[in-house]
């Protein structure tokens, strides 16, 4: 009597335990819609973009648009998905929050860093980038390689958030380190004088040498080659399959090769 006792107590375990699995599967189910099927049926793919890397990213102030080799990059993949686009200002040391909390959907550009890669994910490479030092023409025959900027009297200027900052703080570990805070930029620091050097892209490098005439350090290999990507939510791959395809697509009909040869990339 008490051995059928035990089994029918048993068996109502084993059938609550089931059917709070059940509930909790059928919860994650649908909590899991993918930010594609959000995108669809609201018809707005929201971007998150600093505006502040150029030619990536510019935003013009007067008339809050942007341009530049993210912007039609994220042109083109809402054009394709039948969307309306819309753009969400944001700054480097928020860049990947914005993704994680789901205030957009994506990012522009971003280089790919293990940082990163805990917390979120990233569509396939489309470019890549490398690391160089830059100052002024009237202060390039201060410094002659990489190893000249790597002291106490050199003021290195970068941008909080960026994975320049890191970078610098690594290379850079005797020069004085001066961290200024988006929209500001290391560079403009330079600029003013209140710093020595700063470092970023190439891609930005070149932008930056004819706009601004800074110079590229003498006798400075590239450094930390870096593949670039847009970012998304770790976990959402319905999402990261549907972008990473367009890439494919995109990249056979020659679009990536067109954009980079209009910016100049």
């Amino acid at each position: 009597m008490f051995r059928s006792i035990f089994d029918d107590m048993y068996r109502i375990s084993i059938v609550k335990i089931l059917m709070v699995l059940a509930l909790a599967l059928a919860a994650g189910t649908a909590q899991a819609q993918s930010a594609l099927d959000e995108i669809l049926a609201d018809g707005k793919l929201k971007v998150g973009t600093t505006g502040d890397w150029n030619p990536m990213t510019v935003r013009d102030p007067a008339t809050n648009t942007y341009k530049g080799f993210d912007i039609d990059i994220m042109s083109e993949l809402a054009a394709d998905l039948g969307v309306e686009l819309e753009f969400i200002p944001t700054d480097w040391k928020t860049l990947v929050n914005g993704v994680t909390a789901g205030k957009y959907h994506m990012t522009g550009s971003a280089s790919i860093s293990p940082a990163r890669m805990k917390v979120a994910g990233f569509s396939e490479s489309y470019i890549s980038v490398e690391t160089y030092p830059f100052t002024t023409a009237e202060k390039s025959g201060n410094f002659d390689g990489w190893d000249s900027i790597n002291k106490p009297s050199v003021k290195v200027a970068t941008t909080l958030g960026t994975t320049f900052e890191k970078l610098v703080r690594e290379w850079f570990p005797d020069a004085e380190i001066k961290v200024v805070e988006a929209p500001a930029r290391g560079f403009q620091e330079v600029l003013a004088g209140r710093a020595d050097v700063f470092v970023t892209s190439n891609i930005e490098g070149v932008t930056l040498k004819e706009k601004h005439g800074v110079v590229q350090v003498e006798n400075t290999a590239p450094r930390s080659p870096a593949p670039i990507a847009m970012l998304l939510p770790r976990d959402d791959q319905a999402w990261i399959n549907y972008v990473n395809n367009w890439i494919k697509v995109k990249t056979a009909q020659g679009f990536f090769d067109g954009n980079r040869a209009k910016w100049g990339l």
